[in-house]
């Protein structure tokens, strides 16, 4: 078949009679450009050097002994959707004998384009990958213009598209209100999804209306979408996850906990809904659950190649909490054997050791390690918002003030870690210490005047766009700072009324104009700002802006701001 013969296959099996045999199937077929992996770590190092058209995956990653000596294909899929080593147009087969129910589901949850069980022959395969090869080369177009960035033209490709393949449309539709979310365009995505649920009543449209409910922060919406589409589908395992998390987001942890379980007693293998169980089952002090729940985390991650060392802290802190010294000693050991030394290892080792001296009354022994994770913390990369600021707390309880100070402030200046200004200053508020609240107000007020005097020379200098971009920046840090947030709207007026209308800038002036009058609405410049505004719209011919959401809401966080505060309080 020689439309075949450029496709790419990646054959994962550890049995190497199992890999000729699907060789030749492949050849048969017309497909010559294979390679192969005997487990999901060689999986995942050719899958991080190039994409494949074709992933053909065999579930049991094991040794064919019977010994779970590694990720089984759940475990590996699991591990590349969440970290993006799997393009959507790739296409990902799972090959299974396995007759487990539990097992079969995980995998089937995970979205793989098809799996097969075995024995299969030829035929059966080819026809898979026939039918799957068809699908793909409709959607490439769209999936190629998507994954280098063209994220409007992949959309109108969609909308051209849709009509031109009318066995696809709702398939389209599909993909087209996915990259209106990853947009931010939560309101549209949802008609998008709603259109699907009115006439084809799909479980996978009412999951997309929630999850365009729960990014506007509809919550209630969110909950009845969730258990009326739960109710018809009690296997549809990805709606108790949202389900969860809609419940966490209106203070209900214990409920969120009882879905969880419920989720996990169906599907069992998925680390990171067992993960999440953790975090809430130890949120509510319920820590036998918590402990269980993170102890299969480490023990299914084991293999992993992206494992995390925050979930030996998690079960450090579970057990800390259990009062449990000598279990903790034990993870500690099991951190320094079997993960590869890092900055990130260093710190979360550092940070377990010092929590397991903190509970048997070593004062002298925590400090030095909180200060060691604090100088790891410093040069590691992706450990979470969290983690830090749970350190920061101990850096405190230990009495080590310029450490807390550094390492709230790194986090402050870090645009990536959720925290602003406001939040630096109330963890040391919280704290009891008004002193480093009022240094670290000080530095505020500093970095602040530079950042505007910095927004000011770009603007003097007609980099108008830059001069907006630098005072965005800022709001993210310090969203309710009023001298930022009147500068960056007298910014994006002037860029309007000098470089033209842009419909989401005016949308973000609207928001800032709303702010602004929630936090002074009887500031000198804000009426002049207002009538600008309104002369800007009518020089356009555009209509007044309504008060977003996040207006009506008193809501004080800038467009596109979607992290909670509640993630820095609660750490």
């Amino acid at each position: 078949m020689a439309e075949n013969s450029d496709l790419s296959v990646l054959i994962v099996d550890p049995n190497p009679g199992m890999r000729g045999n699907l060789h030749n199937m492949l050849a048969q077929a017309g497909i010559t450009k294979i390679d192969y992996a005997v487990s999901s770590g060689t999986a995942i190092r050719q899958l991080a050097k190039k994409p494949f058209d074709i992933v053909l995956c065999e579930y049991d990653l094991g040794n064919g002994s019977g010994e779970q000596n590694g990720q089984d294909g759940q475990q590996l899929l699991e591990d590349l959707r969440a970290h993006k080593l799997l393009p959507p147009s790739s296409i990902f087969i799972m090959l299974t004998s396995e007759g487990v129910y539990s097992k079969v589901i995980g995998a089937a949850e995970l979205t793989p384009t098809d799996y097969v069980l075995k024995p299969f022959t030829v035929d059966m395969l080819q026809q898979r990958m026939r039918r799957a090869i068809t699908r793909r080369a409709v959607f490439l177009p769209v999936h190629q213009l998507a994954e280098a960035g063209n994220i409007g033209k992949a959309i109108e490709e969609c909308r051209s598209r849709e009509a031109a393949n009318p066995a696809y449309a709702t398939d389209f539709a599909r993909l087209r209100a996915e990259l209106l979310m990853s947009k931010g365009e939560y309101a549209e995505a949802e008609l998008v999804y709603q259109i699907i649920v009115i006439n084809r009543a799909i479980a996978w449209a009412q999951m997309g209306v929630a999850r365009c409910q729960f990014a506007q922060e509809k919550y209630a919406d969110a909950c009845a979408t969730l258990e009326g589409l739960l109710s018809a589908y009690p296997k549809f395992m990805a709606a108790y996850d949202l389900l969860a998390r809609t419940h966490e987001a209106l203070g209900a942890q214990e409920t969120a906990k009882k879905i969880l379980e419920d989720a996990v007693a169906i599907s069992p293998n998925l680390v990171g809904r067992l993960r999440h169980l953790g975090e809430v089952a130890l949120e509510t002090g319920d820590v036998v659950a918590a402990e269980k729940a993170f102890k299969q985390v480490v023990a299914k991650a084991k293999y992993s190649e992206f494992r995390d060392p925050e979930d030996h802290v998690k079960l450090v802190r579970t057990l800390v909490a259990k009062g449990d010294t000598g279990q903790i000693s034990g993870v500690i050991r099991d951190m320094e054997r079997s993960l590869r030394s890092s900055a990130n290892v260093d710190a979360c080792r550092a940070v377990a050791a010092g929590m397991l001296h903190e509970m048997t009354g070593n004062r002298k022994g925590a400090a030095t390690e909180f200060s060691n994770a604090v100088s790891a913390i410093a040069v590691s990369r992706g450990l979470s918002t969290e983690l830090k600021v749970g350190v920061v707390h101990s850096c405190l309880n230990a009495e080590l003030d310029a450490q807390a100070s550094e390492l709230m402030l790194n986090l402050m200046n870090d645009t990536d870690s959720g925290v602003s200004m406001d939040d630096a200053v109330q963890v040391f508020e919280k704290a009891g210490r008004h002193d480093l609240a009022e240094g670290m107000s000080k530095e505020i007020k500093h970095q602040v005047e530079e950042l505007i005097e910095h927004a000011s020379e770009q603007r003097s200098q007609g980099d108008l766009r830059a001069a907006v971009d630098t005072l965005n920046a800022g709001l993210r840090k310090a969203p309710a700072n009023m001298s930022l947030a009147l500068a960056a709207t007298s910014a994006i007026l002037k860029q309007l009324d000098d470089l033209g209308w842009e419909a989401q800038l005016g949308k973000h002036c609207a928001t800032l104009l709303g702010r602004m009058r929630l936090l002074d609405p009887h500031h000198a410049a804000l009426a002049q700002l207002e009538a600008q505004f309104a002369h800007t719209q009518r020089k356009y011919g555009i209509a007044a802006l309504v008060e977003s959401e996040h207006q009506r809401a008193g809501d004080v966080r800038p467009v596109g701001d979607q992290v909670p505060r509640d993630k820095v309080q609660s750490a």
